[in-house]
């Protein structure tokens, strides 16, 4: 519970900080394959490989992924028709087959009518969620952000020595 609380805190300073939009939309919109994605399998290990070679930020894709995964669950059925439809056309069997053959594709689980069905849903929302998510922060830096700021209590705050303290000590220990 302390790691998820975690990464609220940090993805609230991220937002709240000069970190590009991009690299926290990214991983927001990572997350949402992640969320969508079985746990165990390779469109996992392609997305954190996706995270960790790019700059994307890491505790926004896990907010995000813990989030999506409970939104998942209400996308299940419709999902599963979905997915039960395209496994199901008669033209895509020999790629099925061939894909099913091969050695590391079955870990997919692409065979699984709500795996495939939740793929094709995460990949069709992946770039809605990105542009979406972008204006979302833009958005929010542009207007709680600078209201906070400007608010007399954020300046009446950083008036005190207990925040040049924790300046300081963010400065030393980051």
């Amino acid at each position: 519970m302390t790691l998820l609380l975690k990464q609220i805190f940090a993805f609230f300073r991220l937002l709240n900080s000069d970190t590009g939009t991009n690299q926290l939309a990214a991983g927001l919109s990572l997350g949402l394959i992640l969320g969508f994605a079985p746990f165990f399998s390779i469109q996992t290990l392609l997305v954190f490989a996706i995270i960790f070679i790019f700059r994307v930020q890491l505790g926004a894709a896990f907010l995000a992924a813990f989030f999506f995964k409970f939104v998942a669950f209400l996308f299940d059925t419709p999902a599963h028709y979905l997915g039960k439809s395209v496994l199901e056309n008669e033209s895509l069997r020999p790629l099925f087959t061939t894909m099913y053959n091969m050695p590391l594709v079955p870990m997919t689980r692409f065979n699984n009518s709500i795996a495939m069905g939740s793929m094709i849903v995460s990949l069709i929302l992946l770039p809605f969620a990105y542009f979406g998510f972008k204006v979302a922060i833009i958005k929010y830096r542009a207007t709680v952000v600078a209201r906070f700021k400007s608010s007399k209590f954020w300046k009446a705050f950083t008036a005190t020595k207990f925040y040049n303290w924790y300046l300081t000590y963010e400065k030393l220990y980051g």
